[in-house]
């Protein structure tokens, strides 16, 4: 009856607040804030109960709702409401539980999308979702044993298992009241979530004598009309003394997981100390009952204290735990503290991606901001791991632009041309702010419609193509190509040759063009050395009307071949003269004899020159420079070395094929002009005056004699008239013209294959038997020039830097420039 009174008396409390609601269980409510509507209705209304009218609070009427072709949109969730689009009425299709559809979350309401067409418009709708007191307390367990020691103190506290009441606000547990009894009063608390536990604290000493046992009875309330309530037995076992109870070290621990964690992840560990012995100090530790699931994700060791993850942890289902802890030691004391868990959110939910409309075609011409689709994108993550934002994956003429609330709006950015992209896989990527990213792809295929507006188009306005020289007329020497986007008549391409002036030469008498495969032909050979190059225009033209066209160049070079040898330009080869270079017995190893210069019309590598002697002896006295020409004697001249050295210089170019060119090179070794007469007889007559050969040396020798004595009157009167600028004249009928070449040469710079500069001035009359020549000559060199072919006649000169630097010597007045006629 006590218990029947004090439950009648907290109900009739209860029920002027409980009148309130059910009034507004019995009301639908909307308001329109920022375009959206949202509804209010109780929970566990039937199927096609009313919710709202759509049409009156949107302002719109039945006709537009109709030819819009009015829809609910609501993604990926149960659709719990209707729309009746003739009527203009949003219904219940579905029943609606409050605690399935939210739990423990207020207030709770389902939101969705009404969406029309032409034009189209996107109105959200809201819907809260009333709590009614349809469920009742309820305790885990049936019954609550406890142990209790008679020794307990007062004011000792004894946690009870908490109720749980899956309705809310005031529907949801109110109370607990424990049957009345001599020994213990109830004390209620409330966690920081509003949910409420109670606790047992002893207000008499227990005495195990008089009653070892206690039935006691936990009777859990709510507020709701009608009141509701839930029981559990309480069985208090007392045991013998145990007079000091566990104490935790903390009243509150905290500690935090990440959602996701594996099985036996680690939280924290709870101590509780005892300061009896033996086996009443020893602590055992408890979840209290809390809610119903902390046991399927939680596990707490009872000897240890540590606390560790069994189950799944999930941020978005739950942000936090509390938890309150008891420790029971071995006589039935206990302590109890709370353990909050914070459940730190993991970026595990990728952006989910919903398309509300979207048209699959978009004409070529159609404006910028023209709306191609609209799409809804939720992320069910909290904080930055929720925040999305969407962008397309590809630099395409397309945006993503935000509406309302997740909404996105897919629009053209830039005039769109079919010539270029017909057809358009738009890829829509939504990407949360968590770390690691997480996205999600959505494809959208998008038709171009085509406008015929594109002329033909080179893929360069310029080329470059390579003939090789000499080659046979009709010849491929390139291909032009040009592409039309446009489609069939209007793509088809014909290859024109402009005619242009090339040096008043037409370009078709260079070149020819195939007009539908655009190849271009040699029409002639082509000589590198006449042109090198030639530049022709190719224009392209389709079969439109009016026609199309665009214009290219083509930039035609000659390349060159190997076609033409090397050419001598000294030792210049004479049909009448012989050319011979004296070398004194004397000379130093590196001694320069001449140099073989030659030139090359070829270019580029066919012009590269390189010299190399025709060795014909194992001890060569002379060696030719590879890339200079210079030939030098090589060590010190010895008795075994002839007198009479005759080098073959061969020079070649390096194409491919190499070609060549010889030049052949007298060298006399001799210290005077005695010594070589034997030798040039050689080389000028036959085997039938060497028996008059000794004749011939005697005459010389007297020749010299008498010149020698004749040079001595010379050279004074040089000295005195300016010797320097004398010239010496020669006249004879029958002698032959004497070329002079000089054998030294001095470096003047240049480039190219000829690396020095030469200069020579030649003075001829009318009379071709006289003639002048005039050369540079340098100081210590001598130059012997035979004419073969005049049998009679010899003709020698030979001269020296300047002999009245020492004309006492009789050596040098023999090396003086000697003018030597020999009559046969």
């Amino acid at each position: 009856m006590a218990t029947d009174s004090v439950f009648w008396e907290y109900g009739a409390k209860r029920f002027c607040h409980a009148l309130r609601w059910q009034v507004l269980f019995l009301t639908c409510l909307f308001l329109h804030v920022s375009g959206q509507i949202r509804y209010s209705i109780p929970e566990e209304m039937k199927k096609g109960s009313l919710i709202g009218n759509v049409a009156q609070d949107l302002g719109l009427d039945l006709q537009r709702l109709r030819a819009g072709r009015a829809r609910i949109v609501t993604g990926d969730s149960i659709q719990y409401a209707e729309l009746k689009p003739d009527k203009g009425l949003l219904v219940i299709s579905e029943r609606i539980d409050r605690e399935q559809l939210c739990g423990d979350v207020t207030p709770c309401s389902f939101s969705f999308e009404i969406i029309l067409e032409n034009p189209m418009e996107l109105h959200p709708i809201t819907v809260e979702i009333l709590d009614e007191n349809d469920n009742a307390p309820t305790f885990q367990n049936k019954d609550l044993v406890f142990e209790i020691s008679e020794s307990a103190t007062q004011g000792s506290r004894f946690v009870l298992e908490s109720a749980y009441d899956p309705d809310v606000g005031v529907n949801a547990l109110q109370n607990y009241i424990l049957t009345p009894n001599d020994n213990f009063i109830l004390k209620q608390h409330s966690n920081p979530d509003g949910s409420k536990y109670a606790e047992m604290v002893l207000q008499k000493s227990l005495d195990r004598e008089d009653h070892p046992r206690l039935s006691l009875k936990l009777i859990a309330v709510d507020g709701g009309n009608p009141q509701r309530s839930g029981t559990v037995n309480i069985d208090v076992t007392i045991l013998d003394a145990n007079d000091n109870a566990p104490v935790f070290n903390q009243t509150v621990y905290r500690a935090s997981v990440l959602e996701n964690a594996p099985k036996g992840t680690y939280i924290t560990t709870v101590n509780a100390t005892d300061k009896d012995s033996d086996s009443n100090g020893i602590v055992n530790y408890y979840f209290s009952k809390l809610k119903s699931n902390i046991e399927d994700i939680f596990n707490i060791d009872k000897d240890s204290g540590r606390i560790s993850v069994v189950g799944p942890v999930d941020h978005e289902r739950d942000t936090k735990y509390e938890i309150r802890i008891e420790a029971k030691d071995q006589g039935g004391l206990t302590d109890s503290s709370k353990v909050i868990i914070e459940v730190a959110d993991v970026n595990d939910n990728a952006p989910v991606i919903n398309v509300m409309s979207f048209s699959s075609t978009v004409l070529e011409n159609s404006p910028p901001d023209t709306t191609v689709g609209i799409i809804n994108v939720k992320d069910l993550d909290s904080s930055d791991n929720g925040k999305v934002s969407c962008a397309l994956e590809e630099n395409l003429p397309f945006k993503i632009k935000s509406t309302v609330r997740n909404y996105y709006t897919l629009v053209t950015d830039a005039v769109l041309d079919r010539e270029k992209m017909s057809h358009y896989n738009i890829t829509v990527i939504a990407t949360d702010a968590g770390k690691p990213l997480l996205s999600s792809k959505k494809t959208f295929s998008l038709k171009v419609t085509d406008v015929n507006d594109n002329s033909p188009a080179f893929p360069e306005s310029f080329y470059t193509s390579y003939v090789p020289e000499n080659n046979g007329p009709g010849l491929s020497i390139f291909t032009a190509k040009a592409y039309d986007a446009d489609e069939n008549q209007n793509a088809r391409i014909s290859y024109i040759l402009e005619e242009t002036d090339m040096n008043g030469t037409p370009a078709s008498s260079y070149v020819s063009i195939n007009a539908e495969t655009g190849v271009v032909r040699a029409v002639r050979s082509f000589d590198y050395e006449q042109i090198k190059q030639f530049k022709v225009t190719i224009k392209a033209q389709d079969g439109g009307s009016p026609p199309l066209s665009s214009n290219m160049t083509v930039n035609i070079l000659i390349q060159d071949l190997n076609d033409n040898a090397p050419q001598i330009l000294y030792p210049v080869k004479t049909s009448g003269s012989l050319v011979a270079e004296m070398v004194p017995r004397s000379a130093d190893m590196g001694y320069l004899v001449t140099k073989v210069v030659a030139v090359d019309v070829d270019s580029g590598q066919n012009a590269w020159l390189s010299y190399r002697l025709q060795k014909d002896s194992d001890r060569p006295l002379f060696e030719v420079g590879a890339q200079n020409g210079e030939i030098r004697s090589m060590r010190q001249v010895t008795e075994k070395d002839a007198v009479k050295q005759k080098l073959i210089v061969i020079v070649e170019d390096n194409g491919q094929p190499s070609r060549s060119a010889t030049v052949s090179v007298n060298v006399v070794v001799a210290d005077n002009f005695p010594d070589v007469l034997s030798e040039f007889t050689d080389l000028t007559h036959d085997k039938d005056y060497n028996d008059n050969l000794t004749f011939y040396l005697v005459l010389a020798l007297a020749v010299v004699s008498f010149l020698f004595v004749t040079s001595l009157v010379v050279i004074i009167s040089v000295k005195v008239y300016r010797w320097r600028q004398s010239r010496v004249y020669f006249k004879s009928h029958n002698l032959p013209v004497i070329p002079y070449y000089p054998p030294r040469y001095a470096d003047a710079g240049g480039t190219g294959t000829l690396q020095h500069v030469y200069n020579y001035e030649v003075y001829n009359t009318t009379d071709s038997r006289r003639s002048d020549c005039q050369t540079a000559r340098p100081g210590a060199q001598s130059v012997l020039v035979m004419d073969p072919f005049s049998v009679g006649t010899m003709q020698c000169v030979q001269s020296e830097k300047n002999i009245l630097d020492e004309p006492d010597s009789p050596v040098e007045v023999s090396r003086l420039s000697l003018f030597c006629i020999l009559m046969i």
